[in-house]
């Protein structure tokens, strides 16, 4: 994989940005029987891409001479069960064999700046495979000799990549070029989709005693499936309605809390949410590396899932912390929820943010296009949230792209980005090495830039 995560059960109170040939890292242990959580999805679907299954021909013109690559659907196998089919939305970025995707919001990719992108959505609706009838399908676009499964799947693509890259591309096919010519000429706006499944709230706080909450169910599933924390039975925190009454499954709208004792030691817990529902068309997907961004075009019944994280504590700050890609303003943005009675205080590129007791604050992290990141911070209840993932806003162009497009000989996905390590853990280290709590043990830059991002304890947290 182009991007290769801590290795072992690594605690990190430093966030590491790296480029592809720059690593960073200060590393300090974790506070004891505390899992890392991560808070940054939205939920959804997660997937592996295969390959490319039904496609046809495309030529891209461009000043160097026109190059002939293939162009259709993809592939997806949906963990947990389930078979997803995705065009993709970046001409330039090959895909990596076997890289695993994630259902992501407009916002997270290059679609959150494209004014064309409701077209884009408006074809996935009214072509292939949506409409499966390719007789019909042909009529619509005066095409006589009718269409085959590869000429639907290359007029399709290629249609698409007319507004997502603004390429000058044309399929092979004269059936599949006329298809793509109809569906550009009649696409209208649409309307990004709604998750398969995602809750308003990844991350909550309060003190024990209290409703933490709530945390708002959005899915089109008819039922989600509600798993406690792991250790409910030990730590007597239980997922509840605003009524109190234990919740084993949600659907659309749901509210739930997490009902913590009022005796409980500072801590946090963990809610998981899962269902069995198809994914709407034109969710986009995005990859944990430098693979092309996919946008879905046909699903099967799959597996989506969605979490969401409560922190707790009788005194000092109680920061609730998740993030998201902002592709609007190229970086992450960090949302921290004080439900404590102090401020919550960190530094960040040596500026200083204090989120006051009951304030909410939305920070953003700038970042560098195709920049992985490994966000990992320490709260004063001793969790350890931590946010990975690559910064994919634009869509390459072949003049400021050093990838290779894929060939027509090869249409399978190939692997063309080296791994790179995000932080000391991952150079050779062994993993079982101790970590120095609170010590910083090393920062390697080589052509890149780092990003420290540490938490400062409060007085009254009993740290």
């Amino acid at each position: 994989m182009p991007f290769a995560r801590a290795r072992g059960a690594v605690r990190a109170v430093a966030v590491t940005l790296v480029s592809g040939l720059a690593a960073a890292g200060i590393l300090a242990a974790a506070a004891p029987a505390v899992a890392d959580t991560a808070t940054q999805g939205q939920g959804g679907a997660t997937a592996t891409i295969g390959g490319l299954k039904v496609y046809g021909g495309a030529v891209l013109h461009e000043e160097g001479g026109d190059q002939e690559i293939p162009a259709g659907l993809f592939e997806m196998s949906v963990d947990g069960g389930g078979m997803l089919q995705t065009y993709c939305v970046d001409v330039y970025t090959p895909t990596q064999k076997d890289a695993k995707y994630h259902e992501t919001p407009w916002s997270g990719t290059s679609l959150a700046a494209n004014k064309q992108a409701g077209r884009i959505g408006w074809i996935l609706q009214h072509s292939y495979p949506q409409v499966n009838d390719l007789a019909w399908l042909a009529k619509s676009a005066g095409i006589k000799s009718g269409l085959t499964e590869q000429d639907a799947a290359a007029g399709t693509q290629v249609a698409i990549w007319r507004y997502s890259d603004g390429a000058d591309v044309d399929a092979v096919d004269p059936q599949a070029r006329q298809l793509a010519d109809y569906l550009e000429k009649a696409a209208r706006g649409a309307a990004e989709p709604a998750a398969s499944l995602t809750v308003d709230s990844p991350a909550v706080s309060g003190k024990p005693g209290e409703l933490l909450g709530p945390v708002t169910v959005r899915t089109d599933a008819g039922t989600v499936s509600v798993t406690p924390p792991p250790d409910a039975a030990i730590s007597g925190v239980k997922v509840v309605d605003a009524d109190g009454a234990p919740v084993t499954s949600a659907g659309d709208g749901s509210r739930l809390y997490f009902q913590v004792p009022a005796a409980a030691p500072a801590g946090s817990a963990q809610v998981t949410l899962q269902a069995s529902t198809t994914v709407p068309v034109g969710r986009a997907f995005v990859s944990e590396g430098r693979s092309q961004t996919q946008i879905l075009a046909g699903s099967s019944e799959s597996t989506v899932s969605a979490t969401a994280v409560a922190s707790w504590g009788a005194v000092g700050a109680v920061p609730a912390l998740s993030a998201a890609r902002d592709c609007l303003k190229g970086g992450l943005d960090i949302t921290a929820t004080n439900k404590g009675d102090q401020p919550y205080t960190f530094t960040l590129l040596a500026a200083e943010y204090t989120i006051g007791a009951g304030e909410t604050r939305t920070v953003t992290v700038p970042l560098q296009e195709d920049q992985p990141y490994d966000f990992a911070l320490t709260t004063p209840q001793g969790n350890t949230p931590r946010f990975t993932g690559i910064l994919d806003c634009k869509t390459q162009s072949r003049t400021t792209s050093n990838l290779t497009t894929q060939t027509f000989s090869d249409p399978t996905p190939a692997t063309v980005l080296p791994a790179t390590p995000t932080n000391l853990a991952d150079t050779g280290t062994d993993s079982t090495t101790p970590l120095i709590a609170g010590t910083a043990i090393g920062l390697v830059l080589i052509g890149g830039t780092a990003l420290v991002l540490t938490a400062r304890k409060n007085q009254g947290t009993g740290e």
